[in-house]
């Protein structure tokens, strides 16, 4: 499989991006230079730092090829179109108002240009229907759109449609519970575009997906800010040629996934980017989806609930703060939607961040490999038999980064001898209960790593650049740590040791991959 992430063709609009943020606003603008460069610095709270990657992504790895320009986020405020929406009658004025036309609770705009649309229909439709090649810049400042029919807003043709969220206020769209069409390519959405979307500005948006999807994109979609909300009867939030997430605060309630990206047919599209801001996510099914390439490089992803947290054929984990509860796997590397693929086109990769793991299933999961090489990485595995905190059908290479794996016993893996960094197990018996204080000290007596349970675990797989393969290290329970659960600072005073092991040496249940 081809790597998909491109490397030259959105440097220049990230680049132009930090630019303008450095230079100042114009009317539009509204980006901060840390919403450009997501600049959030990860630092490890625990004892063992992981390795030194704790420098923030620049502008320049921004490196998709999507249709985002931030010259999009700048307009001629003289030359915009008034738009206000009224059951009784919406009026358009403004250099395009001819280009605007009603017709009962439907309002269609018609050519490119910059429309501010406030008001409130009760029941009708926003509808984008202009030319193949036009850039529809919609500025929603206090707009209210309910759909008895279909979409709230539906951009039918456009070459791009900008939704841009006026700063201070409230805007909302909500669709019908049901369609006349539904075909498997209609409109399927609150928020539904045939065009590439970009979502932007400062102001909050509600979204009620009642029939199936929230916000969907036929072509790619683009998150560069805004404060949204979508609650959806299906899937919360979808690009099909890809999701780029550049800043913002998005939440999202779904019965089925969260955020997606689902097209299927290239190589090279499919993916979902998120470089900065902080998405939310408590879904029925998968959390974030990406059909070929799932990456996170900035910004925060929490995902609260799901049946799994994080899923595509490639995962790939460079920084920003990854939280994931799943009731199956947590980061799942495997057919997001269906298809006969080998082990070697699956991989998980974690070279930066801090990434924690609640599962039910697996925590990490991959049908091919797992490489760690920087971040901190605490997974909270299964309890029962048949599921293991790391799971993978070729190699686990840990090489850098800190990691601490706990969960049942009987399925446990730890890291396959191409590992360059040390690493040891610490096999506890019986399960002990949650809240248990694990420390770990070398044979001088100093203490390593603290971690604290979060539910029965049986297993603990750790590895750290202090850990050494060859030498010994002593396990205890109890003494006191500074932190709820997960790794932290902690004291061995009053701690009881329990186990001797020597890094490196696995049970036969661990140490490589696992025949299925």
């Amino acid at each position: 499989m081809k790597f998909p992430f491109r490397t030259k063709a959105l440097a220049s609009a990230a680049a132009l991006c930090l630019a303008l943020a450095l230079a100042g606003c114009s009317a539009g603008s509204m980006k901060t230079v840390s919403e450009v460069t997501g600049n959030s610095t990860f630092q490890s709270a625990a004892v063992p730092s992981a390795s030194p990657d704790t420098s923030t992504a620049s502008a320049k790895d921004v490196i998709e090829d999507t249709h985002f320009d931030a010259d999009d986020l700048h307009w001629d405020a003289s030359a915009e179109t008034t738009l206000v929406l009224a059951d009784s009658g919406s009026t358009a004025a403004g250099e395009n108002a001819k280009e605007v036309s009603v017709s009962g609770g439907t309002v269609s705009i018609n050519a490119a240009g910059t429309y501010r649309v406030s008001g409130t229909l009760g029941d009708g439709q926003l509808v984008v229907d202009a030319p193949k090649d036009a850039l529809v810049r919609i500025i929603l400042d206090g707009a209210h759109i309910t759909s008895s029919t279909g979409p709230a807003i539906l951009a039918a043709q456009a070459n791009e449609v900008l939704l841009y969220l006026e700063e201070g206020t409230g805007n909302s769209a909500s669709d019908a519970p049901s369609y006349a069409d539904t075909a498997a390519d209609a409109p399927n959405a609150a928020i539904y575009s045939m065009a590439d979307l970009t979502i932007a500005g400062r102001g909050e948006l509600s979204v009620e997906g009642n029939h199936q999807d929230g916000i969907a994109s036929a072509d790619g979609l683009v998150l560069d800010s805004g404060q949204v909300t979508v609650a959806a009867a299906d899937d919360g939030v979808k690009g099909r040629d890809y999701v780029l997430v550049l800043g913002g605060n998005y939440t999202v309630t779904a019965a089925a996934d969260g955020i997606k990206s689902t097209n299927d047919a290239s190589e090279d599209l499919g993916w979902l980017h998120q470089y900065a801001g902080q998405l939310t996510v408590s879904v029925g099914d998968d959390g974030l989806k990406a059909e070929t390439a799932l990456r996170i490089s900035g910004g925060t992803a929490v995902v609260s609930d799901s049946t799994e947290a994080l899923e595509a054929a490639i995962i790939d984990i460079s920084g920003g703060t990854v939280n994931a509860t799943a009731d199956d796997d947590g980061l799942n590397a495997s057919i997001a939607g269906g298809g006969a693929q080998q082990a070697g086109d699956f991989h998980l990769e974690i070279s930066g961040g801090a990434v924690t793991v609640n599962a039910e299933g697996d925590g990490l999961d991959s049908n091919g490999g797992i490489a760690i090489s920087g971040g901190q990485i605490v997974v909270n595995g299964p309890t029962g038999a048949g599921n293991g905190a790391i799971d993978a059908n070729g190699e686990m290479t840990i090489t850098g980064g800190v990691l601490a794996a706990a969960g049942s016993g009987s399925m446990a893996q730890g890291p396959s001898g191409s590992s360059t960094q040390g690493g040891l197990q610490v096999p506890l018996g019986s399960a002990v209960p949650a809240g248990t204080v694990i420390q770990i000290a070398d044979s001088a007596g100093t203490l390593l790593a603290t971690f604290v349970t979060s539910k029965p675990t049986e297993n603990l797989v750790y590895s750290s650049k202090d850990i050494v393969n060859g030498r010994s290290y002593t396990i205890s329970t109890g003494g006191s740590a500074e932190v709820a659960a997960g790794l932290g600072a902690g004291q061995l005073d009053g701690a009881k040791p329990v186990a001797t092991v020597t890094a490196g040496q696995y049970s036969s249940a661990l140490g490589g991959p696992r025949a299925r």
